[in-house]
């Protein structure tokens, strides 16, 4: 609020004045952007794509808090034993996607590929461990029902938010708010990804799939929209 004196903002009057963390200046309803400029509404659809991406972090954190509750307990099937390194990198990479996504248009200039702007490099990396994830499992012949483990679930709840984090993007794309070309690809590669990895974690903790039919029919092909 500009026009407020000192120590009249709603974080001082509160008591919070000293908080490192609650500034009070989103108070008014805005947040700020990577490298300045004007500050936008906190329900933006900028805001409102890079807080779904956020979310994405969050449930792979889940993920990543499973595998090493099982990796204490001895529990982890060697065959997952480099997911959670893996799962970490998927995590700082989506910090990149955030950045890209909350960056002022004015200085997109200043991104730089792999730090604040998704590359090729990343998408390529993706598709490599995709193909080798592919290659380590059985592939469902029908549409799966996510919950056979922890592990697989959190994989899957990440991998729904994703999408809704690539849909969100598709439409700042559609009007020229997505500064580079990689991060719509990013975001679906990754989404596939994970739900190979969440039947990689139910094959590898040895959880048979459960498939969304309620009675025998025809094969259906698996579910992985991309």
């Amino acid at each position: 609020m500009v026009n407020d004196p000192p120590g009249s903002t709603p974080a001082a009057r509160s008591g919070i004045a000293d908080s490192v963390v609650a500034t009070g200046r989103g108070d008014d309803g805005t947040t700020g952007l990577l490298f300045g400029g004007a500050r936008i509404a906190k329900d933006d659809p900028r805001t409102e794509a890079y807080g779904t991406v956020d979310e994405a972090v969050a449930c792979l954190g889940l993920a990543r808090a499973e595998l090493g509750s099982m990796q204490a307990a001895r529990t982890l099937p060697d065959v997952l034993a480099k997911l959670p390194a893996q799962i970490l990198r998927y995590q700082r990479e989506l910090f990149v996607v955030g950045a890209e996504l909350a960056a002022n248009p004015d200085a997109w200039d200043r991104l730089r590929d792999g730090t604040t702007r998704v590359s090729r490099a990343m998408v390529d990396a993706l598709e490599t461990d995709l193909a080798m994830a592919e290659r380590s499992i059985e592939m469902p012949r029908e549409f799966t029902v996510p919950g056979e483990s922890r592990l697989s679930a959190a994989l899957e709840l990440a991998r729904t938010v994703l999408r809704r984090a690539e849909r969100r993007a598709i439409s700042l794309q559609r009007v020229h708010l997505v500064p580079g070309a990689w991060l719509v690809p990013y975001l679906n590669r990754l989404a596939d990804l994970l739900w190979v990895l969440a039947r990689a974690a139910e094959q590898g903790e040895q959880r048979a799939t459960t498939t969304a039919r309620t009675q025998p029919r025809g094969r259906q092909p698996a579910s992985r929209p991309g």
